[in-house]
């Protein structure tokens, strides 16, 4: 039964992946089809991830109201109907008022789910489920370039998604009980809090030494050591990642010269290069800790953002796409699969809230700033972004090893 509610988890993140990487590989055609400036795409993106950042900070008390198994059959839902929505609307207008379930709809059972598995998993499970993200991330750009090639419609892209996601609902409607049943085994409420594998969540002694040295006393989350500087690295991580997925066909197309289909094709090898990279991962880290492969997959998307900054063949430039989103691969899970061990089980909750809100504002926030910077200097700027996202993201969370090391020092 433990078996089957993890894949149920894992059907989840796929339907969380379906819609994320759609609108970056759909706008160099949705754009002259519905008459909307270039950077139009930034205020959808901005739209989805501010429903995000709402719904994931109400979370804690959305799935003890109502479970996890019934939110996420909701959320899924949401975003399944938002998605056959978007394949009618008839202008921007339309979009941005869909946009808004959409974004609704992923954020509380992506910070429930994040929660759950990083308390009562193992650090591979954690990179395997966000392998079934990439999954869905990687499956709709290859669905759209299809669409836009054989039938020059972007339209009915949304519209087999959308189609695959109601598809999803069925299952998870169908599996609704067996999260009671799992719960029940546990003689918990399927509010999240119910331990599947209680092996510490899988750290190691040096981890579980520094969890326990965390304050006894109550100090609010976003006091303790390190935290902040955490945070830095999701909202830059989050930036990163978004940017390259909504922005990189746009220039491909604007200046490498690269068709429409593609460029979404190459697209959709970056999110491979993600999804690859994470169920890779999830043996490594039964070998090698989770400071070690984020650092290693900070170095490699910096390679790739640099294979892109410098003019060189299309088949070197493919290969930096893929590049970055390889060494991203570990490091989302990396940082929510730490977040235990860093600062305590007793706040892993309200900071796991916290790091999805704030990784949310890097998705809302720095994709359509470089929207607008585009329009006005050039998309040619693209890589040179890209690298120094990288490079902030690099730098906050080597502050927090620093920070936490001197910690278990003194």
């Amino acid at each position: 039964m433990a078996t089957w509610f993890l894949i149920v988890i894992y059907l989840a993140f796929i339907s969380l992946g379906l819609p994320d990487s759609l609108l970056g590989s759909a706008w160099p055609v949705m754009q002259p089809d519905l008459g909307a400036p270039l950077e139009s795409a930034g205020l959808l993106s901005m739209t989805i991830a501010a429903g995000t950042i709402v719904s994931s900070l109400a979370s804690g008390k959305i799935i003890e109201r109502l479970g996890t198994g019934l939110v996420t059959l909701i959320s899924c839902l949401m975003t399944a109907g938002a998605l056959l929505g978007f394949s009618f609307a008839p202008s921007l207008g339309w979009l941005v008022l869909l946009a808004i379930p959409l974004g609704l709809g992923a954020g509380a059972v992506d910070a429930g789910l994040n929660h759950y598995v990083a308390t009562h998993y193992k650090a591979h499970h954690m990179s395997w489920l966000h392998c079934f993200w990439g999954v869905g991330a990687t499956l709709g750009p290859i669905l759209m370039s299809f669409f836009i090639k054989e039938h020059d419609s972007w339209r009915q892209g949304y519209t087999a998604v959308a189609l695959i996601q109601f598809g999803l609902v069925v299952v998870l409607l169908a599996t609704l009980p067996l999260w009671r049943k799992v719960a029940a085994l546990h003689g918990e409420k399927d509010d999240g809090a119910a331990a599947i594998e209680p092996e510490d969540a899988g750290l190691t002694p040096e981890e579980l030494d520094l969890a326990r040295r965390q304050p006894k006393t109550p100090v609010h989350p976003l006091r303790l050591r390190g935290v902040k500087m955490s945070l830095l690295a999701f909202l830059f991580y989050c930036g990163v990642e978004t940017t390259v997925g909504l922005w990189g066909a746009s220039f491909l197309v604007g200046s490498r010269g690269v068709s429409a289909q593609t460029a979404a094709g190459w697209i959709s090898l970056y999110y491979g290069g993600i999804t690859l990279g994470r169920l890779i991962t999830g043996f490594i880290t039964l070998k090698v800790n989770n400071r070690v492969l984020i650092l290693a997959g900070q170095l490699i998307a910096a390679l790739g953002a640099l294979l892109l900054l410098i003019p060189l063949p299309d088949t070197l430039t493919l290969a930096g796409f893929m590049l970055i989103g390889i060494g991203l691969a570990p490091i989302y899970p990396g940082l929510l699969h730490e977040t235990p061990a860093r600062f305590g089980r007793e706040n892993s909750a309200r900071l796991m809230g916290y790091q999805m809100a704030v990784a949310y504002t890097g998705t809302t926030l720095l994709p359509p700033l470089f929207g607008v910077f585009a329009g006005l200097a050039g998309i040619g700027w693209f890589p040179a972004v890209s690298l120094l996202l990288v490079a902030l993201m690099l730098l906050s969370s080597e502050q927090v090893n620093r920070t936490l090391k001197l910690k278990k020092a003194t």
